[in-house]
């Protein structure tokens, strides 16, 4: 681990000096790429130099025990810095965790009513608040992509687009079904009813990231439409796109113009295929030591809102909170907080086998 950040500290030291350079100050692309790779560097290289200057200081408390004056300091500052050391040495093995390439980037995110007709609707509609809610507190944009909403006020299903610093840091945990049990408005004899609504949350890919053939995608347009008529266009602009080889279909129906549901529809089509493609990656260089966190089946049931017991419990961890009211409201940061301790564990086990 020392040997890796010997070199990360003089990598560290090339980029401050490369940063100054009026050749790399004049070239933007350059000078932005190198400030990205020293800002990741920058928080494992100040831990690592405090780790060495803790350790410095043991070694020098051990030097002057010798010494009968300065014994009672030396031994003082000895029990500190062996204190110290070993919680450092954990800090640096978390920040040596590679970071997923996708956490600062924007996120599109679906869901969809699952099991259970019109109370799945109402729920995927509520699932669309608590997140709107959540992203409104980070300060994060969220746009609309497609909807299919029922007069009842949810959705069959929803896509949006949420644009934030390090949105996907923290919604990617969200991917999988999510289980509501409650009494619906409409049951006469108070029975507690079960129904689901899927969740994916995707990463939004740039050109680098993933190519598309233009021939592999079929365009279709139509008319786009609402709950009770709602949003309908005369004119065809909803867009529809088709990737012929895996079949998948991305639509957006919410702009005017049909160029820019062309667009989202494409951004929401790439986003699809790099997932998928992401999976494979993953499971090709490690299924056995891959967090199972952050990487949940879409199938898998990750958590279930329980009404009347007044709990919603995360099944990945075993965790459940009672603040249910504020946990709707789009207070989900400790979920989150608890959902990435569990992923980075796995991770450092995961390194130590």
């Amino acid at each position: 681990m020392f040997d890796n950040l010997e070199e990360l500290e003089r990598k560290f030291e090339e980029l401050n000096n490369k940063i100054m350079d009026p050749a790399i100050i004049s070239d933007r692309e350059q000078y932005g790429k190198i400030m990205k790779e020293r800002s990741d560097l920058e928080p494992i290289v100040a831990k690592y130099r405090e780790y060495k200057s803790v350790q410095k200081n043991l070694e020098d408390s051990k030097e002057l025990m010798n010494d009968p004056e300065m014994k009672d300091l030396a031994e003082a500052e000895m029990l500190e810095a062996k204190e110290k050391l070993p919680k450092l040495e954990e800090e640096l093995k978390v920040l040596l965790i590679p970071k997923d390439p996708d956490d600062d980037k924007n996120v599109i995110c679906e869901i969809r009513g699952g099991a259970g007709g019109d109370e799945a609707a109402l729920f995927a509609g509520e699932l669309f608040r608590m997140y709107s809610m959540y992203c409104e507190k980070n300060h994060w944009k969220v746009e609309i992509l497609n909807e299919n909403a029922t007069e009842l006020g949810g959705y069959k299903e929803i896509s949006f687009m949420v644009k934030g610093a390090g949105a996907y840091s923290r919604l990617k945990y969200e991917s999988g079904v999510h289980r509501v049990q409650r009494v619906p408005e409409t049951e006469t004899s108070g029975r507690i009813h079960t129904s689901t609504a899927s969740v994916s949350v995707l990463p939004e890919v740039e050109d680098v990231d993933i190519t598309i053939n233009p021939s592999d995608v079929k365009m279709e347009v139509f008319r786009a439409s609402g709950a009770g008529g709602q949003h309908v266009n005369k004119t065809s602009s909803a867009v529809r796109l088709i990737h012929i080889p895996t079949g998948i279909v991305a639509e957006c129906q919410t702009e005017r113009s049909q160029f820019q549901n062309k667009d989202y529809a494409m951004k929401l089509l790439k986003s699809r295929l790099y997932s998928i493609e992401k999976e494979k990656r993953d499971s090709e260089i490690d299924s056995a030591r891959r967090s199972q966190i952050g990487n949940a089946d879409r199938s898998e049931k990750v958590r279930t809102y329980n009404f009347p017991q007044g709990r919603i419990t995360d099944h990945r961890i075993g965790f459940s909170t009672f603040r249910f009211q504020n946990f709707l409201d789009g207070d989900l940061d400790e979920m989150i907080d608890n959902l990435t301790a569990a992923d980075t564990a796995e991770k450092l086990k995961g390194n130590e086998e």
